[in-house]
């Protein structure tokens, strides 16, 4: 199933940061045609806030695809760190990265700014990214001065540099799920990055992972309905 709706039609609305202007696109509920013919909106089910990799200024194709989750009740945000909004090629560093991500999450979540742009954004928040916007997502779900964060969808998680698994993240990854949060990562196969089999030796046995292998490698998108099971079904287990 396609994306829905197109990434060109979500309402995008800039966000000052420490870090430079950031941008978030925003796809709402989207209706679902019954049998009638008649289309309506599912329920609110709650917020998903998606960061984007460190390569590029194209979306990826997985994070493309969870958009879709605005059939199910999702409202699904996309961060544009500041970095990509000002059309630089290379990421800032990852302190830089979790400022930005911190002051957009924060400012979204007041109730003023959902007023003022007309965008309700309903609880339960979770957060995610790929690659890089994973590590994001891991590291700044447990600070205490971003919103609650009920879970953490991480997409093609970067356990290590291909090569170099002397050189972990699992302390990244670990970070949520320390703090009880439900945490979802959906791997590629072949992911040079890091493995499903190293992502679970890593994690070791903690209950609060889900993690589902998909085919592909750090781009997992060879099967994207199986990339937006995973999350949907994730989302759906959620309190």
């Amino acid at each position: 199933m396609s994306p829905h709706p197109a990434a060109a039609d979500a309402t995008r609305v800039d966000v000052a940061t420490p870090e430079g202007t950031a941008q978030v696109r925003v796809f709402g509920p989207a209706p679902v045609t019954g049998a009638d013919g008649d289309g309506a909106a599912p329920p609110a089910r709650g917020t998903l806030l998606v960061g984007h990799g460190a390569g590029g200024r194209k979306d990826a194709a997985d994070v493309l695809e969870v958009t879709d989750l605005t059939r199910d009740g999702w409202t699904v945000v996309l961060v544009d760190q500041p970095w990509r909004v000002a059309g630089r090629s290379v990421a800032t560093r990852p302190p830089n990265l979790d400022r930005a991500w911190l002051a957009v999450a924060a400012e979204l979540a007041t109730a003023a700014w959902q007023r003022r742009h007309g965008i309700p954004l309903p609880p339960p928040w979770v957060v995610g990214g790929r690659s890089a916007g994973a590590r994001v997502a891991c590291r700044t779900s447990v600070d205490p001065t971003g919103p609650a964060v009920a879970g953490v969808v991480c997409l093609a998680f970067p356990l290590h540099p291909p090569g170099r698994p002397d050189r972990s993240r699992a302390d990244e990854l670990a970070q949520p799920l320390g703090a009880g949060i439900p945490t979802l990562v959906v791997q590629g196969a072949a992911d040079p990055f890091g493995s499903p089999e190293e992502v679970a030796v890593a994690a070791g046995r903690d209950e609060g992972l889900t993690l589902v292998g998909v085919p592909g490698n750090h781009s997992p998108s060879r099967d994207l309905a199986a990339v937006r099971r995973a999350v949907g079904d994730f989302l759906a287990a959620l309190p």
